[in-house]
């Protein structure tokens, strides 16, 4: 592979928060770009995020380091006078800038972009919102859970019917929308590269999670008619859904029609080709129940292993539902480098998960621990021209708070 990254050189300033617009500048971080994260002088609230019921409990920051892996760190407190000539210098240096501020918050630090436009016309000013720029909600303030999931429609539909909502993957929805922004970046970088000019960037978590539950949103734009919520005892389609093998291991079954016949003789049961009840295309569709109980009994009979050598002998598509911990076990994880080493973190956090594009032939940086607070506060300074007196001055007037040891 090659050896030069393909963002070496990138300068980009990340001032945002929690997850989404951090994460995408983690993107940017695995292909080569320097990236400083700068955070409140009490820090980032997602440095705990590993304390915090519903989260799996673990002595390390996991969290932290996905999100904040190979930057440097500052800490700056915007809300002292003094800190403005960092900021300003900061935004000088940076092709890039993710913030996620509320509106309200960023208007009074003098952080929208026609205030830091001012200072860099070629700067790539992203900005991550929960529930966009405009509107009566715009100032909203959003999590993935409330704005992606719940707004956007995925969280009534992605529960069985009868069931009430329940509590999403955490990061999910900032997960994907981190890749959204990240395309947005690239694409005004490339534009940049074009005209010369700087942009505004930005996406919503409402406007990641309309397109994740798209073909539904769409659906409803066109006034279709909806099955309504998945029932796996009485399902829209029996080889559509999800069964129980005889080990209790829980996989989903997707057999397309051209499939059906091949699968049900590879299965042993040729009869249910013939059943009047089934192969009888109209009595089929009020019989669903029907199949899904016999196809419940057979799979129940034999273990995981049985179905999914039958299934692969006749190429049929199916998925074994797994939980974390058998999830980091896939030797498709690092064989495909979805999993990597990290370097330098503390305790058990010997790898993390690398962001999910690949561009062949360019080689992305060896994944390194996140910074701790204020760890890079003096380097930074230095590199921005800012001499020991003015860093002595920095510090006594309070703009980059009270330094105390933090744990990595």
């Amino acid at each position: 592979m090659a050896s030069d990254n393909i963002f070496s050189g990138l300068r980009v300033v990340d001032l945002a928060s929690f997850i989404a617009g951090p994460s995408a500048a983690v993107i940017l971080s695995d292909f080569g770009a320097d990236v400083i994260k700068v955070e409140p002088p009490a820090g980032d609230l997602w440095r705990h995020a590993h304390e915090l019921p519903p989260q799996p409990q673990a002595k390390d920051p996991y969290a932290w380091h996905l999100a904040n892996r190979n930057k440097r760190g500052i800490t700056l407190n915007l809300k002292s006078s003094s800190a403005q000539p960092v900021l300003q210098r900061l935004i000088e240096w940076a092709d890039v800038f993710i913030v996620n501020t509320p509106h309200p918050a960023r208007n009074r630090l003098k952080l929208e972009y026609d205030d830091v436009v001012q200072h860099n016309r070629r700067l790539i000013y992203a900005d991550v919102t929960g529930f966009g720029e405009k509107g009566p909600d715009a100032d909203l303030p959003g999590f993935d859970i409330t704005s992606y999931w719940a707004r956007s429609g995925l969280l009534s539909m992605t529960r069985d019917a009868g069931a009430p909502p329940t509590w999403p993957v955490a990061g999910s929805g900032d997960n994907a929308t981190a890749v959204g922004l990240y395309s947005a970046i690239v694409t005004a970088l490339y534009r940049r590269e074009r005209t010369g000019e700087g942009s505004y960037v930005t996406t919503s978590l409402l406007a990641e999670g309309v397109w994740a539950a798209s073909v539904s949103i769409q659906a409803a734009l066109c006034e279709a008619t909806f099955y309504g919520l998945h029932d796996r005892k009485h399902p829209a389609n029996a080889v559509l859904n999800v069964y129980r093998a005889a080990d209790d291991t829980w996989f989903v079954l997707i057999v397309m029609p051209d499939k059906f016949q091949e699968v049900a003789q590879a299965l042993g049961r040729k009869d249910i080709l013939t059943d009047p009840r089934f192969s009888d295309p109209a009595k089929l569709m009020t019989n669903m129940p029907q199949l899904t109980a016999i196809l419940d009994d057979m799979f129940a009979a034999q273990p995981m292993t049985h179905w999914q050598q039958i299934f692969e002998s006749v190429n049929v598509t199916f998925g074994v539902v797994r939980g974390p911990q058998e999830v980091i076990n896939d030797p498709q994880l690092r064989l495909n480098d979805i999993v990597v080493p990290l370097e330098g973190a503390p305790g058990k956090l010997t790898s993390t998960i690398s962001s999910p594009i690949q561009v062949h032939g360019v080689s992305k940086v060896s994944a390194r621990r996140a910074p701790s607070l204020g760890e890079h506060n003096e380097d930074v300074l230095k590199e921005l021209g800012f001499g020991a007196r003015d860093i002595d001055a920095l510090l006594s007037s309070g703009a980059l708070g009270k330094m105390k040891e933090e744990q990595r």
